[in-house]
């Protein structure tokens, strides 16, 4: 079965705007971004779309490649005060201290929960909000009723987006993970033992049919350019072996989108609370 997560995020955004219009306030976001790659131009375009759509003021900051890690972390700690939210749309230059980048957002204001304060979080099972990738993966899972404890999950990617959190989050769920990478010794054979396959790699038709079992789950959150077109970590024919396949585009992306805002809100509402 084809996950269709373009159903899903618009179910996730009725819900949203559902709120902002009970509030009758304004959410503000701010996105810091620093030479886009051709993905993430599109996943901005993407934010930009939907925040429009359901009244949320964004804001892209956009640094020029020659920016310094203390300019970049003066402008999200000015954010802090200023928005709701804030966002390091990645990657960044690799000049860029990302850890001191990152270390800049406080849980309270860090809406893909990726800062080392809501990291540790997170890991210890306690997280605001679930970063939007492993959100979109919760979401489906528990949309389409897919079993997760004591299942043998692959990760393919060791990003902090996706590989990274992914095999955290599949941990605390109950169940067997290995993360592998696009040059592990023996990936055919990883693969083709998964029940679950996560895949975060970036790396256009890592994956073929003849690598995964027949029923396979799989979650493509690997997003990259090919002929100028997004395309996912998966060859799209492994959706004919799988008992459930997320394609790129449509699937987990527009969840993630989606999540993005419903993590902002959430977020406002635990500050308001006292609990952030």
């Amino acid at each position: 079965m084809i996950v269709d997560g373009v159903r899903i995020a618009r179910l996730i955004d009725a819900e949203v705007l559902k709120l902002i219009q009970k509030n009758g306030e304004i959410p503000r976001l701010r996105i810091f971004a620093c030479q886009p790659t051709f993905a993430t131009q599109r996943f901005l375009a993407l934010k930009k779309a939907r925040a429009e759509k359901l009244g949320v003021a964004l804001e892209v900051k956009a640094y020029p490649p020659n920016s310094t890690t203390d300019e970049i972390v003066a402008g999200i700690k000015t954010a802090v005060a200023e928005a709701d939210g804030s966002i390091v749309q990645l990657p960044f230059p690799p000049h860029t201290d990302m850890e001191q980048v990152l270390a800049a957002i406080p849980a309270s204001h860090d809406v893909d929960a990726i800062g080392a304060e809501a990291e540790k979080l997170f890991a210890d099972g306690k997280p605001l909000v679930l970063p939007p990738v492993v959100g979109a993966i919760a979401e489906i899972i528990a949309r389409h009723n897919v079993e997760v404890r004591g299942k043998r999950v692959v990760v393919v990617g060791e990003g902090r987006l996706v590989g990274a959190p992914a095999a955290v989050w599949f941990r605390q769920q109950g169940a067997d993970v290995r993360t592998v990478n696009r040059k592990t010794e023996g990936l055919a054979r990883f693969a083709r033992e998964a029940d679950i396959l996560v895949l975060g790699a970036g790396v256009p038709g890592l994956i073929t049919p003849d690598m995964v079992r027949d029923g396979v789950v799989i979650f493509d959150a690997g997003s990259s350019e090919d002929a100028g077109k997004l395309v996912g970590d998966a060859d799209p024919a492994c959706a004919e072996r799988a008992a459930l396949f997320t394609p790129v585009p449509g699937g987990i992306g527009p969840i993630t989108v989606a999540l993005i805002f419903r993590n902002l809100l959430a977020l406002v509402s635990i500050r308001e609370k006292g609990g952030a």
